[in-house]
């Protein structure tokens, strides 16, 4: 019975060599597998191995291979191919410098000069090839390392010849680091690519060319070695590591023809067609891969350029405003869609979106320049005004996107549009009431005053108009679109000269599209412009008018000077109605009519005319005698009223068909205003000096097509 268990000692000695030899490669005294892994010669875990690596297997069974002799340092494989090792290195701040350089360089490995490595706390600034790291993604990476720590990279050799090249263990050393952090490694083996947190070992075989008999030896002398080394590799057709004490080469198997040896000349047909189809199929897939894989980088590399752009303008503003990602936005706008759009002008488009976390927002779309620094410039321009003010009466800014090739900026949504919009009845708006309109004037005027007085240096808007007055669900109103806005200087006449005449038509101070001197009272006169906008519900430019009357400025300066206000009134507001709102209408286009004065100075300034409207709002206005006699009294030099053309918003009530009371003549006013001690600011002075200089507030250059929304 002994006999039989003695007889099977040998062939079950035998089966198990044969099988630690399939599993080792040719090289039964090495351990070549580490749980479910298995690494090619010369390749191992154990001590017979020529090149040993440690070995981890997990509670699931996966191993896993590392480098040096304690697996704290982080060193681990992963990948093998027949010219490289792959090493992952995740960034620490704790790993060792000395040890890690003892574990990377061997007399079968070493870095190669495709490497850069981050390494922390070196005592030698001076060394040739050690540079600060400037990488995004490596502060980001490394921002749990000790504050103010300086970073730093240590790169491969400036010049190098043919054949291999390694980093110098020697010049790594002399840097006097404490700490190797993480690496970088340039691959070109399917294509220029950057390997982040990876480091790339080239390995050899110390000695003179032991390959098989099929496969190509290359022989090299090994820098960190100092002596002959060769690798083995497989051509192509072939399969297996190519070392003699490995594996070797091995034909792959061959295909249903060769094996039933049917070499006929229909089965070589087949064959080249399936090849040249397979080749062509092959190299589309290759080309489209490629050719997505270039686009995404370049988009990527874009948008992290464009980025890094914003964070650093952003940074130099020192302005706090988040930055959304163009997919965020993209996804709040349901991919800009016409549903969402609210408006489009001359300077972009606004659409209505809902970010990730339900909040309604306004997107603003700047359109594309040819000038891309010029566009940069006015977004980061207006982020930076915006950020930097803050009243209940001025928009909020609630963040903004500059990523791929986009200029956007988020506001706070305003659910009524805009002022023109109720004015002009667009898009089914209710027209709003005298009382409603006389609030934001006042709440429009003190934010603009806000910004001319309160803030130092002082802003100019340079865009005031009904478009950019927006309002809140109760109607409140808001001022937007910082777009054209400047710092005002710091100087005694508090003046800034620009280079070209900007913002909308209808709206331009006459005397600053002259001259191109910008004041405080250029806003003031843009707002003259809105004040009579409210009391007649007329766009600032009309076509649809008489050549006399296109510009509505002009226009209101014309029958305010005469006293004939009430034929330019809204017919909606029916002054009929109240005495209270008869007179503050005529209160408030006497205020209009004094911005709307040619010469600046002539003109109150923000703050005077925020009082004047607050005045009249809380006025309660109550009849006496003279009031009774000046309301009644009207006035011969009245003319019929103007035409407002097919102007839909007027409703059924296009004409009048009979005279409205009107206001006192001028002299009536300008007694008024003497006896407040403002004659110099009355309408009658204002009226004289401005014909005196036989000036319009506008020209024909002025009068384009102006933008309902920035």
């Amino acid at each position: 019975m002994r006999c039989p268990a003695l007889l099977l000692l040998p062939l079950l000695a035998a089966v198990l060599l044969h099988a630690a030899a399939a599993a080792g490669g040719g090289n039964g005294s090495c351990v070549r597998s580490c749980g479910r892994m298995t690494l090619p010669y010369p390749f191992g875990f154990s001590s017979g191995c020529t090149v040993r690596l440690g070995c981890h297997v997990g509670a699931d069974g996966v191993g896993a291979a590392w480098l040096g002799g304690a697996p704290e340092l982080g060193l681990l494989v992963r990948n093998v191919t027949p010219r490289a090792l792959t090493l992952n290195l995740q960034p620490d701040c704790d790993r060792s410098f000395n040890a890690s350089v003892a574990a990377l360089f061997s007399d079968s490995y070493a870095p190669s000069s495709r490497n850069g490595l981050v390494v922390r706390n070196c005592s030698s600034s001076e060394a040739d090839r050690i540079r600060n790291c400037s990488s995004d993604y490596i502060n980001r990476s490394t921002s749990h390392c000790t504050a103010n720590e300086p970073i730093r990279c240590i790169l491969p050799p400036s010049n190098t010849t043919s054949g291999h090249h390694f980093l110098y263990k020697s010049e790594v050393l002399r840097s006097n680091c404490t700490g190797l952090v993480t690496a970088v490694s340039y691959s070109d083996a399917q294509g220029p690519s950057l390997l982040l947190e990876a480091l790339e070992l080239d390995w050899w075989v110390p000695g003179r060319c032991g390959c098989a008999p099929r496969a190509t030896c290359t022989q090299f002398n090994a820098t960190t070695a100092r002596r002959e080394a060769f690798r083995c590799e497989c051509p192509e057709g072939l399969q297996g590591d190519g070392f003699v004490d490995g594996a070797g080469c091995r034909e792959v198997s061959k295909s249903k023809c060769d094996r039933s040896n049917y070499l006929s000349r229909d089965c070589g047909k087949i064959v080249l067609v399936g090849l040249i189809m397979a080749g062509i199929i092959f190299g589309a897939m290759v080309t489209g891969i490629g050719c997505v894989v270039c686009h995404v980088l370049k988009r990527r590399s874009a948008s992290i350029r464009s980025q890094q752009s914003t964070k650093r303008l952003l940074s130099e503003a020192d302005c706090t405003v988040p930055l959304y990602s163009y997919r965020e936005i993209e996804r709040a706008t349901s991919g800009f869609s016409e549903d969402h759009r609210l408006g489009t002008g001359a300077y972009g488009t606004v659409y209505a979106g809902r970010l990730s976390d339900n909040r309604l927002v306004a997107v603003k779309r700047i359109k594309h320049r040819d000038n891309a620094d010029g566009g940069l410039d006015s977004v980061m321009n207006e982020v930076k005004l915006v950020s930097s003010v803050s009243h209940r009466h001025l928009v909020r800014l609630l963040g903004c996107c500059i990523e791929q090739g986009q200029q956007i900026l988020v506001y706070e949504f305003m659910p009524n549009g805009t002022l023109a919009q109720h004015l002009q009845r667009e898009r089914g708006r209710p027209a709003v009431p005298w009382t409603v309109r006389l609030r934001v004037a006042a709440e429009t005027a003190k934010a603009i005053a806000y910004l001319h007085s309160e803030v130092h240096p002082p802003i100019y808007h340079r865009d005031i108009k009904s478009s950019n007055i927006l309002l809140d669900h109760e109607y409140n109103s808001k001022v937007a679109d910082f777009g054209l806005s400047r710092m005002g200087m710091t100087s005694v006449d508090s003046s800034h000269i620009s280079t070209a005449p900007q913002g909308t038509p209808g709206y331009v101070d006459p005397q600053y599209h002259q001259n191109f001197h910008l004041s405080d009272k250029s806003d003031v006169y843009s707002f003259g412009v809105v004040l009579v906008e409210i009391i007649t519900a007329m766009k600032a430019v009309d076509f649809s008018r008489g050549p006399s009357e296109v510009n509505l400025a002009q226009l209101a300066v014309e029958r305010i000077g005469r006293g004939c206000v009430d034929d330019i009134v809204d017919p909606f507001l029916d002054p009929h109605r109240d005495a209270w709102t008869l007179t503050s209408i005529h209160k408030v286009a006497e205020l209009a009519f004094r911005c709307l004065a040619f010469h600046s100075e002539i003109r109150p300034s923000m703050a005077e005319v925020a009082d004047e409207l607050e005045q009249i709002q809380v006025s309660g206005w109550a009849p006496s005698a003279d009031d009774a006699a000046f309301m009644s009294t009207t006035s011969s030099l009245c003319s019929s009223a103007p035409s407002r053309g097919t102007d839909k918003s007027l409703g059924p009530d296009k004409g009048r068909g009979e005279a409205l009371p009107t206001s006192a003549p001028a002299t009536a006013v300008a007694e008024r205003e003497t006896e407040k001690g403002a004659a110099g600011s009355s309408p009658v002075s204002v009226q004289e000096r401005w014909f005196s200089d036989r000036s319009s507030p506008s020209s024909n250059s002025l009068l384009g097509n102006s933008s309902s929304l920035h």
